[in-house]
C-alpha cells in the first residue's frame, strides 16, 4: 500500500473527476442553447459516493484467498458517475430544455466544489510533503 492510496485521496480524487466531467456536460448544455430539440444533460454521482461511503461504515468480511467471495467491500474504485439526459421537460417550443440562468448556476456551484476538493487534496499532499521532509531530521 502506498502513501496515495489512502481512501481520502481516492475520495477526493473521485470527486474531481466527477466534477471535471460535469463541467464539459454543463458547458455543453450551454453551448447548445440555440440548439432545437436539444435536451439538457447533467452528471450523477452524489448519491452513487454516498451510498459507497455508508456502505463503508459497515462490516466488511475478510478474504484470505483470491478464490473468496468478497462481502460488503465496495470499493470507491467502483463508484464512477453518470452523464443522464432530462428527457421530461421542455422549456420552449423549438423542445430545447436549456435555462441559461440554472445552467451558469450549477456551473458555478460545480467550480466552487472542483476548487474546495483542489485545496483539499493540496493540503493532503502537503502533509505527506511536510512528514517525508521532517522525516529526514
Amino acid at each position: 500500500m502506498s502513501l496515495l492510496d489512502s481512501r481520502s485521496i481516492t475520495l477526493l480524487e473521485r470527486t474531481l473527476d466527477s466534477s471535471s466531467l460535469r463541467q464539459k456536460v454543463l458547458s455543453n448544455n450551454i453551448a447548445n442553447i440555440d440548439t432545437p430539440n436539444f435536451k439538457r444533460s447533467d452528471v450523477s454521482f452524489q448519491d452513487a459516493l454516498s451510498n459507497a461511503i455508508s456502505e463503508g461504515d459497515t462490516l466488511e468480511g475478510r478474504t484470505t484467498d483470491a478464490r473468496h467471495i468478497k462481502i460488503n467491500s465496495k470499493s470507491l474504485d467502483d463508484v464512477k458517475p453518470t452523464v443522464f439526459q432530462e428527457n421530461s421537460t421542455s422549456l420552449r417550443t423549438d423542445g430545447n430544455n436549456v435555462d441559461i440562468d440554472a445552467e451558469m448556476t450549477n456551473l458555478a456551484e460545480n467550480q466552487i466544489l472542483y476548487n474546495a476538493m483542489t485545496q483539499q487534496i493540496n493540503s493532503k499532499f502537503g502533509l505527506l510533503k511536510y512528514a517525508i521532509n521532517e522525516g529526514k531530521r
